[in-house]
């Protein structure tokens, strides 16, 4: 009976909480490992755009998420010295993907995942490595430091370094450098008033958003090479980089500490895994299709794959065709939106600039177009989740 098949989730970050939750909804026994002292993720805000949102109706959390969401107003891209290329507005991105774009910070998404499950779920400071993935005749197994588990089903949800991965598909060549590097920080900033936005330079962008708690959220990019960082502290370094930059980027980096800021290189998969399964084992987010970050898809994607492995978790060829496809387009877009904002040339620069104002103004609406096979996703019709009938149709 489906109430005694068991699942091991491997990765206890957005995509693993997201898969245990929505097969608890078909009656499986979840535990989720986790090899870090806690859930609390290393990293800023994420931005859930309405395709991840539907996702998150079908666990019953879309709601709640929606409602603890800082909701991105009017905003748009910038330049170095202010001047507008292109603007947004939150109604007109509501209208046409029937939702709205939402900002929180990660530990709150975090939070509100795990409180769906119960607390003995979800094991902390415990690696696992996958000893065995199984088949049709005999469980996938799993190896703890407490002794080895046994499962009808393991998610590989441990991230762009995925053991698992390497473990179902040792010849891949697994994830590159990405080209550059990123920083983020969520701090308050006394007095700073103004548009959300993502302002694009040579080999450089910034973006500043408001949370609802009252702090901004700001991350940058560069081009580098890999490993490198500052010779003194990353605020320094962003100082140097973006110091000059419009209102309110000054603002932001004078209110920042040192230790606020995260800096990580960017790495993502650019060779697709042939499967997102094996045996009795399948794949997921960063562990299946790592994407630089510059569609803000990365965690949405993790999400929508989670709910659709619950959908057809006995049967997962069907999850690997209906995943494999999809992720491989959005994280190809991703790359293809990286080369453009990250452009270092003078020349190019300055023709994307015009570019984009110009279309801006003829065709406002053009910029939303390349998100509509993004953000109008739906998930497949929940058959399991009592009270959930109509997700997935809001």
């Amino acid at each position: 009976m489906a109430e005694s098949r068991r699942a091991v989730v491997i990765g206890g970050g957005i995509g693993g909480l997201t898969a245990a939750a929505a097969l608890r909804t078909r009656g499986w026994q979840v535990t989720v490992l986790e090899r870090a002292r806690s859930l609390e993720p290393v990293g800023a805000a994420i931005s859930l755009a309405p395709n991840s949102l539907r996702a998150l109706d079908v666990i019953g959390l879309g709601d709640e998420i929606r409602d603890l969401a800082a909701w991105a107003g009017d905003g748009g891209v910038r330049t170095p010295s202010g001047r507008w290329l292109s603007r947004s507005s939150a109604d007109a991105v509501a209208e046409r993907f029937g939702g709205p774009l939402v900002l929180l910070h990660r530990a709150t998404l975090i939070a509100s995942l795990a409180s769906r499950l119960p607390s003995d779920a979800v094991r902390t400071d415990a690696a696992a490595t996958l000893a065995d993935p199984g088949d049709a005749g005999r469980p996938a197994r799993v190896r703890t430091a407490d002794g080895e588990l046994e499962a009808d089903l393991v998610v590989g949800a441990d991230g762009i370094r995925s053991a698992v991965r390497h473990a179902l598909f040792p010849a891949h060549p697994g994830p590159v450098y990405s080209g550059f590097t990123t920083w983020r920080l969520v701090i308050p900033v006394p007095g700073a008033e103004f548009a959300s936005h993502e302002t694009w330079g040579r080999g450089r962008i910034w973006g500043t958003h408001p949370l609802k708690d009252g702090r901004v959220y700001a991350y940058a990019a560069a081009v580098t090479p890999a490993g490198e960082h500052a010779p003194d502290d990353e605020r320094a370094e962003l100082l140097r980089r973006f110091g000059d930059w419009h209102h309110p980027v000054p603002a932001v980096l004078a209110a920042a500490r040192p230790e606020d800021v995260l800096r990580h290189d960017v790495h993502h998969i650019a060779d697709p895994l042939p499967a997102f399964h094996r045996g009795r084992v399948a794949l997921l987010g960063d562990a299946a299709h790592a994407m630089p970050p510059t569609l803000g898809q990365g965690g949405n994607q993790a999400i929508e794959d989670a709910v659709v492995l619950a959908h057809h978790c006995d049967d997962l060829p069907a999850y690997t065709a209906a995943r494999l496809p999809r992720t491989t387009a959005v994280a190809r877009q991703a790359v293809r939106v990286a080369r453009l904002n990250l452009m270092s040339g003078r020349v190019g620069i300055a023709v994307r600039d015009s570019a984009m104002a110009a279309l801006s103004k003829a065709a406002p609406d053009l910029f939303l177009r390349g998100f509509d096979g993004i953000a109008g996703w739906r998930p497949p019709r929940p058959h399991y989740a009592s009270g959930q009938a109509t997700a997935g149709n809001r």
